[in-house]
């Protein structure tokens, strides 16, 4: 129990942190974006690019993990939004809650988790899995909240600007450079070497204050609705599918396994309040998902530590 608390409770107390800062004015308003920006456009893509350009196609292509992560991901987003559209929802309002019970968090908390867990070789699982959060979960999300905008205008349109949206996006960018560069087999310059680790080592720590900054902010007055289902397919439904699949269809290795249920049981990212927000959708059952997985998963996430032998 003591290796468990160890390990979950640097990565929340972080998240803890940034959350009393903000409540008590040590940190404006904005804070929680600023801190985001650089997590997202500095700290992770360096972390990201260093991790594939010193790795072999050998260690990123495991099948069986993406797999394993991909189907759980998409199979719970494809059931909430086949729900919520049987409930008469906007296709977009429905695409916003899928993605709220499927996005895991795995840049801002599953990184620093798995490296904490599984030690420095769990960077590569960590990494695959945000590759195909952001890729190929977020990407479909996008596209069905464009096609609910604009239902009609054609498909091709709707392609063209979600792909316009993936190629400006950092996190997908810098491992696409990483994998260039060490196709290459050219080894990076030590300076840049230096400037990447000093980048990447800042990522997990800010993306979790960032994250605990996030969570400060006012929630909504009043009951949402929907949210406990939405919460209950993240934590407890998603890691279910993955761990069957992970253990007992493709009996991955062991660190790929472990890898798979971390990352799997995760809370919900702040990826799909963002995007409700971008869109001006109603953001307050996100949210709230956001901040109950993340609590959960403070709960669900030290029962898998326990039961797994790690």
């Amino acid at each position: 129990m003591s290796s468990v608390v160890n390990v979950v409770l640097p990565v929340f107390a972080l998240i803890l942190l940034g959350f009393v800062c903000r409540r008590s004015g040590r940190m404006g308003p904005t804070g929680a974006s600023e801190l985001n920006r650089f997590v997202v456009w500095l700290g992770l893509p360096a972390l990201l690019f260093s991790v594939v350009a010193t790795s072999t196609w050998a260690q990123l292509w495991q099948p069986g993990f993406i797999a394993a992560f991909t189907v759980g991901c998409l199979g719970v987003f494809a059931f909430t939004l086949g729900y919520r559209l049987l409930q008469k929802q906007p296709l977009v309002d429905a695409s916003l809650d899928a993605l709220g019970a499927s996005y895991a968090n795995t840049g801002y908390v599953g990184i620093p988790l798995c490296m904490l867990v599984l030690g420095d070789e769990a960077l590569q699982p960590a990494m695959v899995a945000s590759i195909v959060v952001v890729c190929v979960l977020f990407a479909i999300a996008l596209a069905c909240v464009e096609t609910g905008l604009h239902a009609g205008q054609g498909l091709l349109r709707t392609l063209g600007k979600v792909s316009w949206a993936l190629v400006r996006n950092p996190l997908v960018v810098a491992p696409m450079l990483g994998a260039l560069w060490a196709a290459s087999d050219a080894q990076l310059p030590v300076p840049l070497a230096t400037l990447l680790k000093l980048l990447g080592a800042a990522a997990a720590p800010c993306a979790l204050a960032s994250l605990g900054l996030f969570l400060a902010q006012p929630q909504p007055a009043g009951p949402v609705r929907g949210v406990w289902p939405l919460v209950g397919l993240k934590l407890l439904v998603q890691p279910l599918i993955t761990w069957y699949l992970a253990f007992q269809v493709f009996a991955l290795p062991t660190l790929w396994a472990y890898s798979a249920l971390l990352l799997s049981a995760l809370p919900t990212g702040t990826g799909p309040y963002m995007l409700a927000e971008f869109y001006g959708r109603e953001g307050s059952r996100v949210s709230r998902v956001v901040l109950l997985s993340t609590l959960g998963s403070l709960i669900s996430l030290s029962l898998i530590l326990v039961l797994l032998p790690v």
